[in-house]
């Protein structure tokens, strides 16, 4: 895990933040709480699943559309993220 590419988009700090705080969301809900494009959250979410920090279920229901969501890791790595994520948030909000 390349820390410095993980947390290099503001966007995919974001997406962490937000699954941070519920451990998983509906994508849609994700893309509205990020404040960013489908395409660029989606592109991003793809990143944080090879890293292996997400998982992005896709799930289809029965008379309902096909449902994206995406859930946080329950590891060691994650957590390690998680708290690298929230130090450089603590460190900002100082200055």
């Amino acid at each position: 895990m390349n820390l410095k590419t993980i947390l290099a988009s503001k966007v995919r700090q974001r997406i962490l933040n937000e699954l941070s705080k519920q451990n998983e969301l509906h994508m849609m809900e994700l893309v509205y709480r990020v404040g960013a494009r489908y395409n660029e959250v989606s592109r991003n979410i793809k990143i944080l699943a090879a890293e292996g920090i997400i998982t992005d279920e896709h799930h289809n229901k029965p008379k309902h559309t096909r449902t994206r969501i995406i859930k946080l890791q329950d590891d060691c790595r994650t957590q390690k993220l998680l708290a690298a994520l929230n130090n450089l948030r603590e460190d900002d909000n100082i200055e």
